[in-house]
């Protein structure tokens, strides 16, 4: 295949279209040009039409990315998923994310971390942050080592049944409020010792009021 012209694309300063002899067409940047040495009368052999298209893949493929992670972080899992939802081909998504691994821009134990002090802040127990670092396509093997690094468990459970049961104690929303840590991901033994650092709280607080 041949290239019948190459020519910078109008107000695009780094962007240019190469026309083939068959009438195709592709965009190009000028690093790709001077990458693969493009330039008026070039006949690509079928290799070199299949590096070039790669090539262009790949770069649309991390603008893509680095555009995605402009608005949030997420993991080389869930980074992967959606580019290939983007249309991008499973290599090219993978080559993406190892470049994005590479320089920084993902890194799932920085994430897993993160995701772990989110949602204990939220007063989530580890049952439910579990989920979400499988959820968000976390490696098993890093999440110990950001579970071990947590902290306030107790308080954050606290801190929700001082906000659903404002000073009551009746028992049917000291049972609701104890379901409602089990759904949030604590056990049932972590509830009934939150229940219970709760109610003390609150007759310790009593008994400096008499």
């Amino acid at each position: 295949m041949i290239i019948e012209s190459l020519a910078r694309l109008e107000n695009k300063t780094d962007s240019f279209e190469v026309i083939f002899d068959d009438g195709s067409k592709v965009k190009v940047s000028a690093a790709q040009i001077a990458d693969f040495g493009l330039y008026t009368g070039l006949d690509l052999s079928e290799e070199e039409q299949k590096e070039l298209a790669d090539g262009i893949s790949l770069s649309s493929s991390k603008t893509r990315a680095i555009r995605i992670l402009g608005n949030r972080s997420l993991s080389a899992r869930e980074m992967e998923k959606r580019l290939v939802r983007k249309g991008e081909s499973e290599d090219i998504a993978q080559e993406t994310v190892k470049w994005l691994e590479d320089i920084g821009a993902i890194n799932d134990d920085d994430y897993a971390s993160t995701i772990v002090r989110h949602y204990c802040a939220k007063g989530y127990g580890i049952a439910r942050i579990r989920d979400e670092l499988y959820r968000r396509g976390i490696p098993r093997e890093m999440w110990d080592e950001a579970l071990n690094g947590l902290e306030g468990m107790d308080d954050a459970a606290y801190a929700f049944l001082e906000k659903k049961l404002r000073g009551s104690r009746d028992k049917d929303n000291l049972r609701r409020a104890t379901d409602a840590l089990c759904r949030r991901g604590y056990s049932y033994e972590e509830a009934r010792t939150a229940i219970k650092k709760y109610t003390e709280s609150l007759e310790e607080t009593e008994e400096e009021e008499r």
